[in-house]
């Protein structure tokens, strides 16, 4: 308990005032993505980017979504040699080392996705248990092993097994070979180097004392940092380090043992800036540890805090190339990224000093002593000494202990007083609280609070009253219905000084009153109002006022849930035309709550999901994200403040979001899109035969089914990322990965030939990028597809027409000789059937009606017996007839004709005469009917007809008729008279078809 006492004092690291609160934010990737949450134990990176982790039961392939799995089974290829994975060491060539607890060594090949087992013995290494793996810098690795240390030349794929001399022990925990050349073995015994040039170990000279201690306990690791620095880790003593002078240091508070002691074993080392080193230890979590500094600050699990370390056995550690710090715990897999420190959070524990005491901050207030008090729930009270670099933490008591602290004020005493239900007031000094006796305000939830001289300003629920510190005289105004001039409302939630005239900010407006003398009373009836009119774009853009802010540019900001709005130039007693600003000029909500501006002019504010920044000349608007530091998503609280140094405060749902607006990230490599994982026709691809930005990936003839998954490799806030890829030549517009879902391109039965696939990720945040990768996709033909076959095809086809056509040829010779006998042998025949013939001159053969001669003969007597009666002729023709043949042949034809003349018969009297008049023309000739009767009669012959569909070898044909009516002259002859129907007929044709005309 002294040592971790001492490792969390009081003292903040450096010169950042924030230090001693801002912890750092961990993201644990776990079974979600399918890693283990077993024990963690080695982190590597790849040569493509990839993270892979060892643990207790087995390694895992990790691309910041989709891991997959490695153990003893490797389906029909042999697997790990054993699932405790004690070490890892990426490989120039994309492959891994992975050093086991029982099982030897073994290389994870990439281009066959294979394991290859080391031998154990003479011709392997010297044990089974693999302790650590270090580069050599030369093409090989040396392998500190339970019994020894081993050396393989990657190049022959041997180990060569050494002797380290009599001054050590079997055993061996860690080794690692510097830039000079010099091999550091960390042994049971101590610390041993082999100098460069040399064949022999021995121990580093060192002073006495905890170095001492140090150096000559097991040393699990060793570590040289970017500056030439070399660090040693103990399993019972703690860490010392040696300058780029060689000489030796003590860890301040963790090197030798501590009052007999022992300290918690050093399991590695990671340089996180130029001079602070991160020491991973078994059982006290991360030590940060700055040269020169007199302390330590520890960095552990707080089981109330979900983004701290999960567990404080640490194994490992791991800076990627992206900037991101991976820690291997005892309880799962952690990564923070130290980079995104635009924006840090200060979150609720009751474990820690320096955390909050509720989930919620309400309202935040800086006094002149730089003091920053945060309200919070139930009663509570935090308030930041930043030059203690301490928090403090009140409790108001009696009634107003379960009440929110939404509002402060600083007296002119230099008490602070307290808006929670009713008022409070502390102590400035000894921080005492005692509740404000004003009877008016005892039952009244406090909303705002502003000083004007002697004076303070109370905004409530039930409008505004003004307390005066020195009289004791409590003033108060509220909405008075029907008065224009009075509160806009009786909810009084933002109070703010602008010019000479205080502003009110309530849920319907804003009411404006002058500043008044020290003696004069508020005036119910002095206000102006502003509010919000659907009909007038330059009014308030919502009613529902969270704060009211004047810059020092003179543009005055309004936050509503309806929009920010801003007057460009404020000048005191208006015009007040506002310009809102809102989701379609690029903020992430209209529902904005607190405001604050920065040194540069820049406006911050903070809305119901998240914070967002306007630069100072109003031209772009950049949202916040994790990739910032920002992990408080919302904020419904006006609480936002500056803090002594410049920062900005907002409270938020689950704490207090700190914006360090100068904050610039120091400039990294951009990740690299990358294609992870690839099936193709159901089968993985190797990881070595993934084609990479510019390559091209062949698919064989019968490979026509892809799968390719993909991920930016920095790992920050992959939830946040926006993904999207496009097919050129196959694809019209890029496809959309849905947010949430797996980033991958997945195409099935691709046509043959060469394809571009493009991959495109969006980054968001402070500084969004675009990145895109470009893959080449080359499909082979089937055998059928191939330019020579589709030749071929078209020369066997030419073959096959000529063929045809001489068979066709040579066919219709012999049929031509057959019909010419068949001719002669039923010319008897024919001479009978014209007999037959002469017999049924008189009627149509097709339709059985009269034939042409027939009907005009019969006509003619009707014509002759009319003696002035009514008679009418109408004349038939079907319409498109000659497309009814050429469509469905003749004897389709045929079967529309007998349709169409059952049709007239059915709707014929008798003595009525039907009759084909040649071709698709018929004939009707109506005795005793008039004009009108005879163009009914027709219309509904028309009518049926189209109504009737003729059905021929299971097809439809539809029939229309066309006609033409005359009625009979006197004195007429019926040349004439069928001469009137027959432009009756025409007429009806060019009148649209399926219809009847009369002739005049």
């Amino acid at each position: 308990m002294v040592l971790l006492f001492f490792l969390c004092g009081s003292a903040s690291a450096g010169s950042d005032p924030w230090a001693p609160f801002d912890a750092p934010w961990f993201d644990r990737p776990g079974t979600a993505e399918g890693l283990p949450q077993s024990i963690i134990t080695s982190v590597a990176q790849d040569r493509g980017g990839l993270i892979w982790v060892g643990s207790m039961v087995g390694l895992a392939r990790y691309d910041g979504y989709r891991t997959q799995a490695f153990d003893t089974r490797n389906g029909n290829n042999p697997g790990l040699p054993d699932a405790y994975v004690r070490s890892l060491l990426a490989l120039p060539d994309g492959g891994l080392l992975i050093g086991t607890n029982a099982g030897g060594l073994a290389r994870f090949d990439p281009a066959t996705n294979r394991f290859r087992n080391y031998p154990i013995g003479a011709s392997g290494t010297s044990d089974r248990k693999i302790y650590d793996l270090a580069d050599d810098h030369a093409g090989g690795v040396w392998i500190a092993t339970d019994s020894g240390l081993d050396h393989l030349d990657l190049r022959t794929d041997t180990i060569t097994q050494l002797h380290t001399g009599g001054g050590t022990e079997r055993r061996n925990f860690s080794v690692m070979q510097d830039r000079a050349g010099n091999l550091w073995l960390g042994n049971n015994k101590g610390l041993f180097v082999r100098r460069a040039g040399s064949t022999t170990f021995e121990q580093p000279k060192h002073p006495a004392g905890a170095v001492a201690s140090v150096l000559g306990n097991q040393i699990w690791t060793i570590h040289e940092d970017r500056a030439g620095r070399l660090w040693a880790g103990s399993g019972q003593a703690g860490a010392a380090y040696r300058d780029t002078d060689g000489q030796w240091h003590a860890v301040p508070g963790f090197s030798g043992y501590r009052n007999g002691a022992q300290q918690s074993t050093v399991r590695g080392f990671l340089q996180v800036a130029p001079d602070t080193i991160w020491i991973a230890t078994d059982g006290s979590g991360v030590l940060a540890y700055t040269v020169g500094d007199t302390q330590l600050r520890q960095i552990k699990h707080d089981a109330a805090i979900a983004s701290t370390l999960p567990g404080d056995s640490v194994r490992a550690l791991l800076l990627d190339r992206s900037g991101n710090i991976w820690v291997a715990t005892d309880l799962g897999l952690a990564r923070t990224h130290p980079n995104a420190r635009l924006a840090f959070s200060l979150l609720p524990s009751p474990l820690e000093q320096n955390t909050l005491s509720d989930t919620s901050v309400r309202g935040i207030y800086v006094d002149t002593r730089d003091r920053i008090w945060l309200g919070l729930g139930s009663g509570r009270i935090d308030m930041i000494d930043l030059k203690a670099g301490r928090m403090s933490h009140l409790q108001l008591d009696g009634n107003q202990i379960h009440r929110d602290v939404q509002t402060f004020v600083e007296a002119a005493d230099g008490s602070i007083l307290v808006g929670t239900q009713g008022l409070a007031r502390i102590e400035p000094d000894a921080l005492a609280i005692r509740p404000l006796a004003l009877p008016a305000l005892e039952n009244k939830p406090v909303l705002s609070l502003q000083r004007d001289g002697s004076r303070i300003l109370i905004g409530t629920y039930d409008g505004l009253y003004r307390y005066d510190t020195r009289s004791g005289a409590l003033d108060h105004v509220g909405h008075e219905a029907g008065d224009p001039n009075s509160l806009s409302s009786d909810t009084v939630r933002a109070i703010a000084r602008v010019g000479d005239s205080w502003w009110y900010g309530t849920t319907r407006g804003i009411s404006i009153a002058d500043s008044t003398p020290d003696h004069s009373t508020l005036d119910p009836h002095g206000f102006e109002n502003l509010t919000h009119h659907r009909d007038d774009p330059s009014s308030l853009p919502q009613n529902y006022v969270s704060s009211i802010m004047l810059d020092p540019q003179q543009r005055l900001w309004v936050s509503t849930f309806g929009g920010l709005g801003v007057i460009d130039h404020y000048s005191p007693g208006g015009p007040y035309r506002f310009r809102t600003l809102g989701v379609a000029q690029g903020l992430a909500d209209d529902k904005i709550s607190g405001m604050q501006d920065d040194d540069r002019g820049n406006l911050w504010i903070s809305t119901s999901i998240g914070v967002s920044m306007i630069d100072s000349d109003m031209r772009s608007v950049h949202n916040l994200g994790p990739r910032d530091g920002l992990h408080i998503r919302s904020y419904i609280y006006a609480a936002a403040a500056r803090a002594p140094d410049g920062e900005l405060l907002f409270g938020g749902l689950g704490g207090l979001t700190v914006i360090r607006p100068q904050w610039q990230a120091p400039a990294t490599a951009a990740a690299p899109l990358t294609i992870t994982h690839a099936i193709v026709n159901g089968s993985e691809m190797p990881f070595g035969e993934i084609p990479r930005d510019g390559q091209t990936l062949e698919l064989d003839s019968r490979s026509r089914n892809l799968r390719l998954d993909f991920a930016l490799l920095d790992y920050q806030a992959p939830l946040e990322t926006s993904y999207s890829y496009r097919m050129e030549g196959l694809d019209d517009d890029w496809t959309e990965i849905p947010r949430g879902s797996l980033p991958s391109a997945i195409y099935t039965n691709l046509p043959h030939g060469d394809y571009r696939l493009h991959l495109r990720a969006a980054t968001h945040g402070m500084q969004p990028q675009t990145v895109e990768t470009r893959v080449g996709i080359t499909v082979k033909p089937r055998w059928y597809e191939t330019a020579i076959s589709r030749l071929i095809a078209v020369l066997l086809l030419i073959g096959l027409m000529v063929m045809l056509v001489n068979l066709r040829t040579l066919y219709l010779r012999r049929q031509a000789a057959q019909l010419q006998r068949q001719i002669d042998e039923h010319t008897r025949d024919l001479l009978a059937a014209n007999q037959r013939l002469d017999e049924l001159a008189s009627t149509d053969g097709l339709t059985g009606v009269y034939n042409r001669r027939r009907f005009l003969e019969l006509a003619g007597v009707v014509r002759e017996q009319a003696q002035g009666r009514p008679v009418c002729i109408a004349l038939f023709d079907l319409d498109r007839f000659k497309r009814i043949n050429d469509t469905h042949g003749h004897l389709a034809g045929d079967t529309v004709i007998r349709c169409a003349i059952e049709v007239i018969k059915r709707h014929c009297r008798q003595g009525d005469l039907v009759g084909r008049y040649g071709g698709e023309e018929f004939v009707l000739c109506l005795p005793d009917t008039s004009l009108q009767h005879a163009q009914e009669t027709t219309e509904r012959i028309c009518a049926a007809l189209a109504g009737t569909t003729v059905i021929h070898d299971g097809r439809p044909i539809p029939v229309t008729v066309s006609i033409g009516i005359a009625a009979l002259r006197p004195g007429e002859s019926i040349e004439q008279w069928l001469s009137r129907a027959d432009k009756a007929l025409y007429e009806a044709k060019n009148n649209g078809r399926n219809r009847c005309a009369t002739a005049v």
